[in-house]
């Protein structure tokens, strides 16, 4: 099988196959391909969505080794995780699909005969969700702790899956040029290229393509000083405008941290723009073990605001989408007014 299976390309649309279906292509543990099925995806099942992007990439989240190949998968349109089968974590990570459980809209597709890889039953489905260790901790398994298991590594700079990003429609071939070229130029700074003209070069020609500065600068604060705190007692719903870059390099330290969070340069085409509160966070599971942690400062994500992976050196273009956390101290409350509406910079 090649890695995407069906050919299907973003913007299709597509029906999930029903549990029964499903379910047969599932292992014992609820998995196939080593990427688990899990219950919060039960209640889409039958229904219509819209092929958000081939998830042919992927980063690795959990432990930061780098970009990672996946095979027959795509993501769904505003297909995430609620949490409810997972202890209420609050991450809302979007949801892998294999196209073993997807039907292309109007497409003459018997139903999935193939035999059952073990049997898996919804209560199976259910308990694969979690253990419980020798000290009585509860530790999760869900696509996001298991996403290694189910990729393989990827080379950053391999033409093939850009190639493949045009393709499949993830992205067109000027923006695919755009990205690739400035990430190219800013290697040159690695590379024994004249430090001072390469960084100039690369903030010159990025404000240039992307129309805002060079994201890549230091914060203002000593590493190891107090880091300001903001409490603005945001709730969903609230209208606020992300600070300009240059305001939140003013509460990081040098290492681009408030508090331990560090800012991620991902976050800066939404510097500017007007953004409803999606959720306030304080429970995630931990990735790389499985914990359930609260967190000691709540972060903030934002409606429609997610990772564009235009500077994730590791896995450029990657259409995983996760969903950035904000400080309070990188936000202010914004005024409505009439025609007002959110606004992301997605270039």
């Amino acid at each position: 099988m090649g890695d995407n299976a069906l050919g299907f390309r973003a913007g299709d649309w597509v029906r999930v196959r029903s549990a029964e279906e499903i379910l047969g292509t599932l292992d014992e543990r609820g998995r196939l391909d080593a990427l688990p099925f899990m219950p919060e995806m039960l209640k889409a099942c039958g229904q219509r969505f819209q092929v958000a992007g081939v998830a042919h990439k992927t980063c690795d989240t959990a432990t930061r080794s780098g970009g990672r190949r996946m095979r027959n998968a795509v993501f769904l349109e505003d297909m995430r995780c609620d949490g409810a089968a997972h202890g209420g974590c609050q991450a809302r990570c979007l949801m892998f699909w294999k196209t073993d459980w997807l039907v292309p809209e109007g497409a003459s597709i018997a139903p999935n005969t193939s035999p059952p890889e073990g049997r898996c039953t919804p209560e199976r489905l259910s308990q694969a969700t979690q253990t419980v260790t020798e000290t009585g901790e509860v530790r999760y398994f869900c696509q996001a702790t298991e996403h290694l298991a189910a990729t393989e590594p990827l080379r950053p700079l391999a033409p093939w899956h850009f190639i493949e990003d045009v393709r499949t429609g993830n992205a067109n071939l000027s923006h695919v040029f755009k990205v690739v070229g400035l990430h190219l130029l800013w290697r040159l700074r690695n590379l024994g290229v004249g430090w001072r003209v390469s960084v100039w070069l690369h903030a010159r020609m990025h404000e240039f393509a992307m129309g805002r500065p060079d994201p890549f600068r230091k914060g203002s604060i000593p590493s190891g000083a107090p880091t300001p705190k903001e409490e603005l007692d945001l709730r969903p719903g609230d209208l606020v405008e992300v600070k300009s870059h240059d305001e939140i390099l003013q509460t990081v330290d040098t290492e681009l941290r408030n508090r331990g969070m560090k800012y991620n340069t991902e976050l800066t085409p939404a510097c500017g723009g007007r953004f409803r509160v999606e959720q306030r966070v304080s429970r995630i599971i931990e990735e790389h073990t499985g914990r359930m942690i609260t967190l000691k400062n709540p972060c903030i994500t934002l409606e429609g605001v997610y990772c564009q992976a235009l500077y994730t050196h590791y896995s450029l273009l990657c259409t995983r989408r996760v969903t950035p956390y904000f400080r309070e101290a990188w936000l202010k409350r914004a005024v409505p007014s009439a025609g007002d509406g959110s606004h992301y910079d997605d270039r």
